[in-house]
Parts: C-alpha cells; sequence; structure tokens
C-alpha cells in the first residue's frame, strides 16, 4: 500500500503516520505520551515526552514495560500476558485506534491492561481495538511501568509509578485525541484485573479529577492496596535480593535485567500485619500502596461526578487453582488456609460459603472465597461506596458464562469475559481445550451484546438496566441470557463486612 494513503495526524508532540485498515478503522501504534524512563527516571514521575520532527512512524507495535514472560499451568494465556518482554526505552506509549473518517465528538474508551502489576502490554492480542473504532468509538490501551519500577515504594521515589503514568496518559488523551476524532469530555476509562484496580485508584486520585468522564471496573477491588507498612517489606526483601540499599540512590543505578529478575524473587512474603490482611493472598508482591483504600476515598467523595460501572466474573478463583491441578485436590485445609489470608474471622467465613454452597467440593469452596477475597468484596465496596454519593450513576454486572476449556472446569473464571468486551471471540488463539474460551463456541450474540453495552454505557453513561444502589444493589447477570438480579449472594456478601 502506498505511503499517502495512511492517515497522518498531528499531535502536541509530533505527526504520527498510522496504519488504515481493511474494516475502515485507522490504528496508531506506539505513540509515546511520556518520556522514556531511564535511570534514576524510572522512579521518578511521567515526564512530557520531547516534540520529533518529521512524521514518526505509527505502523508497528512497540517495545513494552520490562517484565518476565508469565506462564499460567495447562493454560495458553499469551493472548492475554503477552510474550514477554519487548525491549525498548521508549515504552511509555499508546495504541489507538479511530473510524478512519472519523470527524469528531466520538466517545473515547481507554483501556488499562491486568498483569498482576508485573506483566502484560498493549502487544497483547486480546486488546485489538479495531472493534471499538469499527462501531465509531476512539480505543486508546496504553502501557504502564510495572513491577519494581512501577510499584515499589521506595524512599526517595513518590509511590505507585505505574498508575501516574496512567494518569499521564489521560493527560495526553485530554490534549490530543480531538486530532483522532475523539471527544475529550467523553472518556471512559477502564481496566481489567490489576489494570481495574488501577482505574479504582485514579477515581480515588484528586489530580486525575477532570480527565474522565466514566469508568469500568473489570474483576478489580477497590480494597487491594497495599498499606505503607506492608509495602515496606516488599522493598526490604527486593533490597537484600539485589544486595543495596533500599533507597531511590541505589536502585537507580540497577539494570531493568536485574530489577525484572528480583522481582520474579520476591513471591510469597508474609504481608499481614497486626491491622491488615494481604488484599492480594500472596498472589502478587506488587499493587497499589495507599494507607487509605480507594473504596474508602471513593466513599469520601473522590470520584463522585464519574459514571461507574464495576463487576466481576462469577467463579474468578478458579484460574489460579485449575490450570496449575490445585483445584481437584484442594483439601478442607486448603479452604481453611484461603480463608486465614483473606478474613478476620476464616471459621465464621468458612461456615458462611459451606452454608450457601452445601454440595460444593473443597476446590470449590476455596475457589469462591478466593475470587471474593480478591475481586468480590473489593468491588462491592468500591461499587457501594460510589452509590453512596449523588451526582453520577453506579451500575454492576457479573459475568456467568462458563469456558469449558480444561475438561469444563475453568468455567467462569478470571479474564474470560475480556474477548466478549473486546468482541474478539473468533481469535483463533482464544479457542481450543488449552485455550480461554475452551473448545465450544460461544452464544452466538454475546460477544456483540457485552461489546456493545460497554460503548452505550460509555457513550450515555446507562448501560441498560437498573443503577446500584446500597438497599437494591441490582446487578445483571450476563450469560447466553441476561437476566437483572437484586443483591447477589448476598449471605456471603455480607461475610465480608
Amino acid at each position: 500500500m502506498s505511503h499517502h494513503s495512511e492517515p497522518v495526524v498531528i499531535t502536541a508532540q509530533g505527526a504520527i503516520r498510522g496504519l488504515r485498515q481493511d474494516d475502515g478503522t485507522a490504528a496508531f501504534l506506539n505513540v509515546p505520551y511520556a518520556a522514556p524512563p531511564l535511570g534514576a527516571g524510572r522512579f521518578a514521575p511521567p515526564e512530557p515526552h520531547e516534540p520529533w520532527d518529521g512524521v514518526r512512524d505509527a505502523t508497528v507495535p512497540g517495545p513494552n514495560a520490562p517484565q518476565s514472560e508469565r506462564k499460567l499451568g495447562g493454560i495458553d494465556m499469551a493472548p492475554y500476558f503477552g510474550t514477554g518482554w519487548s525491549r525498548g526505552e521508549d515504552y511509555l506509549t499508546v495504541n489507538v485506534w479511530a473510524p478512519a473518517a472519523a470527524q469528531g465528538d466520538l466517545p473515547v474508551m481507554v483501556f488499562v491492561h491486568g498483569g498482576g502489576f508485573v506483566a502484560g502490554s498493549t502487544r497483547s492480542a486480546m486488546y485489538d481495538g479495531s472493534a471499538f473504532a469499527r462501531d465509531g468509538v476512539v480505543l486508546v490501551t496504553l502501557n504502564y511501568r510495572l513491577g519494581i519500577a512501577g510499584f515499589l515504594d521506595l524512599p526517595g521515589a513518590p509511590a505507585n509509578r505505574g498508575l501516574l503514568d496512567v494518569v499521564a496518559a489521560l493527560r495526553w488523551v485530554r490534549e490530543n485525541i480531538a486530532a483522532f476524532g475523539g471527544d475529550p469530555d467523553s472518556v471512559t476509562l477502564f481496566g481489567q484485573s490489576a489494570g481495574a484496580t488501577v482505574v479504582g485508584g485514579v477515581l480515588a486520585t484528586a489530580e486525575a479529577a477532570g480527565l474522565f468522564r466514566r469508568a469500568i471496573v473489570q474483576s478489580g477491588s477497590g480494597l487491594g492496596a497495599f498499606s505503607t507498612e506492608q509495602a515496606a517489606r516488599v522493598t526490604a526483601a527486593a533490597a537484600e535480593v539485589l544486595g543495596v540499599k533500599a533507597h531511590v540512590d541505589a536502585f537507580a543505578e540497577i539494570s531493568d535485567e536485574r530489577l525484572v529478575e528480583a522481582a520474579s524473587k520476591l513471591a510469597g512474603i508474609d504481608l499481614r500485619t497486626a491491622t491488615h490482611h494481604d488484599p492480594l493472598i500472596g498472589l502478587s508482591p506488587f499493587s497499589l500502596v495507599l494507607d487509605t483504600q480507594p473504596a474508602e476515598s471513593v466513599g469520601d467523595g473522590h470520584g463522585s461526578g464519574v459514571d461507574l460501572l464495576v463487576g466481576t466474573n462469577t467463579e474468578e478463583g478458579l484460574l489460579y487453582l485449575v490450570p496449575v491441578g490445585k483445584y481437584a485436590s484442594s483439601t478442607a485445609e486448603d479452604v481453611d488456609d484461603t480463608a486465614a489470608r483473606s478474613h478476620p474471622d476464616p471459621a465464621r467465613l468458612v461456615e458462611t460459603y459451606r452454608n450457601t454452597r452445601p454440595e460444593a467440593s473443597y476446590g470449590e469452596l476455596r475457589s469462591a472465597i478466593m475470587g471474593d477475597a480478591l475481586f468480590g468484596a473489593g468491588s462491592r465496596a468500591l461499587a457501594g461506596a460510589h452509590a453512596a454519593h449523588p451526582g453520577s450513576a453506579t451500575f454492576a454486572y457479573e459475568f456467568a458464562w462458563r469456558s469449558h476449556a480444561l475438561d469444563g472446569e475453568l468455567g467462569a473464571t478470571h479474564a474470560v469475559e475480556l474477548p466478549f468486551v473486546f468482541d474478539l471471540t473468533h481469535l483463533p488463539r482464544l479457542r481450543g481445550p488449552a485455550a480461554l474460551l475452551g473448545p465450544d463456541k460461544p452464544p452466538a450474540d454475546l460477544a456483540a451484546r457485552m461489546h456493545e453495552t460497554w460503548i452505550r454505557f460509555a457513550t450515555t453513561g446507562d448501560p441498560g438496566w437498573d443503577p446500584y444502589d446500597t438497599e437494591r444493589r441490582a446487578t445483571m447477570r450476563i450469560d447466553a441470557e441476561w437476566t437483572e438480579v437484586d443483591d447477589p449472594r448476598s449471605e456471603e456478601r455480607r461475610a465480608w463486612g
């Protein structure tokens, strides 16, 4: 294809040339929103990118944040995590998809990927924004700093640098998105897993007020942050692994390779303190670091002008058990241990789940408690806190469609809703006995309807069902059929306070 037909957009930093796609959309890949984080800059707030002369090529995927390749037992998660670290300094970038003939004032959606705060990027196949652009949305995906550079709480450095990157990307969107046909006053920030927890954190960040109008939190947690005391344990462990002082000056000297290697050795630190349990129940040594949880800040009125859609999947915990062979082998002791990691009164918690699920196996009980500890309780806390403030709407969903991957055991687990949101259920890599969506064809219209619902919410602030309030807790259960339910799993909800 000749160059003159490729779309060129003028951003505040310079001109970029994108890729015209066959479906009438244009893609602009690897567009910088902040300066490359180098040396000591890896532990500083993001800075504006230098302008460039001429036209920068935006037709091929760029580098991503330093990270290890991530595997998850018997399931192929490459479409989700990507294939590891694609090296290059200039990785604080966005990908933008837009209708090729965009006239302006289109809704904008900005996506924050998951990956446990240590992995993931805009390169993952699951985050192709073409379907959004095809349907009249300007879709932005972004990279942010991960692991030690992004989230280790270091003396001398600002906390939550990965979150600061997301806020910087939102500022870039505010300044530049009109050039792609987007409306800077109609921005929806959405994310999944660690990315959804970051979205909750941005909602609670005063500096981000006015940069977005709506937010979607998919399987995140408004109670997922570490306290500074907990984070200090991770920092001490990282300093010990690296053999340096726990200070930004010492860390600034260390190569990205060594930081990535050190991050992978930090699993298993006990973060329980006199006042706090570990919100990630040992699964990741990195999260947001805040002495006030995002749900509490939102309860104090932060983000009250933002429409919010919050949801989880029915069987979140299965992803952490089934692919690694820990589901069927779960014992009563495993259930008790999961409860003890998750809750101040573990015996009462286990009793509640036994009562509500009399037929459940130990694996099922363990998975249900894990799912609520990691995502359910913190999502409900965020929704409830937001719903308590007038001025914007709150909506809730539960994604219940079960994948028959791994002999039918993967179920409605963590991450399984993403291909439906992005309308990518046809991707070959997502289908098969060891692929996320399993061997069966998903219900014909589920992806179309879910994708359309996310766009409807981003456009109007109303996904098409009743708002969530602290009395009814109306929730849309999304499956082959969509059913609105009031206060789903109320006994289990109450057990979390």
